[in-house]
């Protein structure tokens, strides 16, 4: 064979070689990083860096992501990942939706330890305490754990028949707890769990009644349920966390809406998500007992997906779902309406931060979405 047939004929031997290796590497090679969305990692987050800023960037542009307005993730403490949808920055207070009731959990478990309320006794709400009132077997760890057996529906069909609904909105917004004191039981104290934002609007009259001292009756106005329930909440756990943002919101009876509405910010979300991570102390000062928080994480006799006051990635009793997918069975969360979530593995020293507005029954990949990021740090 001449030389200049060889040197034609090679050319044409190689091409599909060139063809599959060109279609490989086109097919795997992922489109081009935004440079915001690498901007948003420090250099050494601890993974690779194109890979935590990919994961974070989805959370942003996927269209079943819906809304993210704000994602931060931390390692150890320290901010890896930091990132705001247009309109949102660092300074922009969030509301918590239900992420408030594991606030109001931690504020319960310091009135525990102050002894002003006692975890296995009957809760002292007066309408309960009468002769004959079953709801009187009521006790503060049972309402904890979502398993008070009071009558309610969360989230039901037609919506404004939902009990949280008329609760915060309706004919039970001015005073939220009397509303939902006054429900009847549907089960034996203890035997059912059923979650309930009126459950916790109970748990922060609780925490009203068990500060003020004054025993005049007269004592306890609005006015004054509000000033020491914020007071406490500031000087007990936002300001030593140095949560300076937070804004708690109070019916109009003085009743905090603690299983509802908490704003602040991000990077405040962010610490708190730290303190529970380290078991309620900051720089080595012990908020709440670290007892208290191992309790909220200890699964609830009827769900092992639900501690107290917080979300655990074990099977739901619904439906057998977990909520962080691949990430390690420690790992819990804060979740709120629309799709925010606080969300901690803490033997990974991870916590993540996701605020949004994801419409409700659409939140699963947001959720993959959060575990991928948590993955990456394993």
């Amino acid at each position: 064979m001449s030389p200049r047939r060889l040197s034609l004929i090679l050319p044409l031997l190689a091409l599909p070689v060139l063809i599959g290796c060109g279609g490989e590497s086109g097919d795997s090679a992922p489109p081009p990083l935004d440079q915001r969305a690498l901007a948003a990692v420090v250099k050494q987050p601890g993974p690779p860096r194109e890979a935590l800023a990919r994961a974070v960037d989805r959370l942003f542009t996927a269209e079943d992501m819906a809304e993210t307005r704000a994602v931060l993730v931390l390692k150890n403490g320290r901010v890896v990942a930091e990132r705001y949808a247009p309109g949102y920055h660092e300074n922009t207070r969030f509301i918590s939706w239900s992420m408030a009731k594991t606030i109001t959990a931690v504020m319960i478990g310091q009135l525990v330890a102050d002894g002003r309320l006692r975890l296995d006794e009957s809760v002292p709400i007066p309408a309960w305490q009468r002769a004959g009132d079953p709801r009187g077997e009521i006790t503060l760890r049972q309402l904890l754990q979502m398993r008070s057996g009071l009558k309610h529906t969360e989230a039901g069909q037609p919506v404004y028949e939902s009990d949280e609904v008329r609760m915060l909105f309706l004919d039970g917004r001015d005073n939220m707890a009397a509303y939902a004191e006054a429900q009847p039981l549907e089960a034996e104290p203890g035997r059912k769990w059923e979650y309930s934002s009126a459950t916790t609007v109970i748990l922060a009259d609780l925490a009203a009644r068990a500060l003020i001292t004054n025993p005049d009756p007269a004592a306890n106005t609005p006015e004054e349920r509000r000033r020491i329930v914020s007071d406490y909440l500031h000087t007990r756990l936002f300001d030593p966390i140095g949560m300076r943002s937070m804004i708690p919101e109070f019916d109009a009876s003085g009743t905090l809406i603690g299983g509802s509405l908490i704003h602040g910010t991000a990077r405040d979300w962010a610490k708190f998500g730290e303190f529970l991570r380290n078991k309620g102390a900051v720089k080595g000062a012990q908020l709440v007992p670290s007892g208290w928080i191992e309790f909220m994480l200890k699964p609830s006799p009827r769900n092992a997906g639900y501690g107290a006051q917080v979300w655990l990635n074990r099977p739901q009793v619904d439906d057998g779902t977990v909520q962080w997918p691949g990430a390690p069975t420690s790992t819990f969360s804060m979740n709120g309406h629309l799709g925010q979530y606080v969300v901690v593995a803490p033997t990974l020293g991870v916590t993540v931060v996701r605020l949004g507005k994801t419409p409700d029954g659409q939140h699963e990949p947001v959720r993959a979405g959060i575990a991928r990021i948590i993955q990456l740090f394993d």
